[in-house]
């Protein structure tokens, strides 16, 4: 399938500005300490990491944000934290990166939190700080409340990004995609787990091969037929209207009712997998939202991600970056 390599430089160049983009789901905090590993401790046999710099970052459906706005989407988020440290670092991100967080609600449980100790360009440990229980009331009528508001106020699409926190619940997935469908707008998830019923309706849902596996009788190798054939089963039995498989070194499969196109990756270097999944969503529900066909925005989506991949630690693709890999691919005549 041919792609205008113009139209989607001035799309990202000009046209992002104009969307208007809700994200809901697991709001959380990325932590990273950087250090070097010189030697095993003498206390147990464990590499210590002398660190020499920390970084704080926007994860989760916070990444996802992070991505759009850095993209220049107006941007919006709702989701859940604790009145915590960890809550204040991200709320002044969100702050520094124009980002509408109105929609945060404070709970009595912790915001969540990954922290990952990394040695080199090696993960040495993970930590997670968090509660996964589903929310409860009165938090998530609030939160039903304010993405209603939003709703009526206008938006051109909206992410549900679920990470299994506790925030995307069946009932509140479910109220979410009948009231966006009320509105004629169009909502694209990122899935997790294998109950995939809360995500019924949905216009297009983007699973990557382990998510995809999961709903599957029995798993598939990551090939082309395979995955075409998985997506539709899946599609049909959970009433999905399209789906966007991510695979990894296999770039990205757009199955939809007329047809399927596999769009190969283009990511010359891998580093770090990390958020890869929210730069997908994020810039695909961009191109959805701005009007671009979903091939489109999947082939842009795909580009984007090939940024990602190639930087430690979770990352999200600038405008300025994605316009770069756009040129160059235009260079090299934006084979498909």
């Amino acid at each position: 399938m041919e792609i205008d390599a113009k139209k989607l430089w001035d799309f990202v160049q000009n046209k992002t500005q104009q969307s208007r983009i809700l994200v809901v789901g697991d709001v959380m905090l990325d932590k990273y300490y950087y250090g070097e590993v010189t030697r095993i401790s003498p206390e147990a046999p464990v590499p210590v990491t002398h660190v020499t710099s920390t970084k704080e970052t926007l994860g989760g459906a916070a990444n996802v944000a992070h991505n759009l706005a850095l993209l220049g989407c107006q941007t919006g988020i709702a989701g859940f934290v604790g009145d915590d440290y960890h809550c204040q670092s991200l709320l002044d991100k969100f702050t520094s990166r124009g980002i509408d967080y109105r929609g945060i609600i404070y709970t009595d449980a912790p915001t969540t939190t990954k922290l990952r100790v990394v040695g080199g360009h090696q993960q040495m440990l993970r930590m997670d700080f968090e509660e996964t229980a589903p929310i409860g009331e009165p938090y998530a009528a609030r939160y039903l409340n304010y993405i209603e508001q939003r709703l009526n106020e206008g938006l051109d699409a909206l992410i549900i990004s679920d990470y299994a926190k506790g925030a995307c619940t069946q009932e509140t997935c479910c109220r979410i995609i009948d009231d966006c469908h009320l509105h004629h707008v169009p909502v694209i998830i990122d899935p997790k787990g294998s109950a995939w019923e809360k995500y019924m309706e949905t216009d297009y849902i983007t699973p990557n091969l382990r998510e995809l596996n999961a709903v599957l009788p029995e798993p598939i190798r990551n090939k082309d037929e395979a995955v075409e054939k998985a997506a539709s089963y899946a599609m049909r039995k959970y009433h999905i209207r399209n789906m966007l498989a991510t695979r990894s070194e296999c770039g990205v499969s757009l199955v939809q009712p007329e047809g399927t196109e596999h769009i190969p990756t283009k990511s010359q270097e891998v580093f770090d997998v990390s958020g890869a999944g929210d730069t997908v969503i994020a810039v695909f529900t961009l191109g959805i939202a701005g009007g671009l066909t979903a091939f489109e925005a999947a082939y842009l989506a795909n580009l984007a991600a090939s940024v990602v991949v190639a930087k430690l630690g979770t990352y999200a693709v600038s405008r300025q970056e994605l316009v770069e890999a756009l040129e160059n691919q235009q260079k090299k005549g934006l084979e498909i």
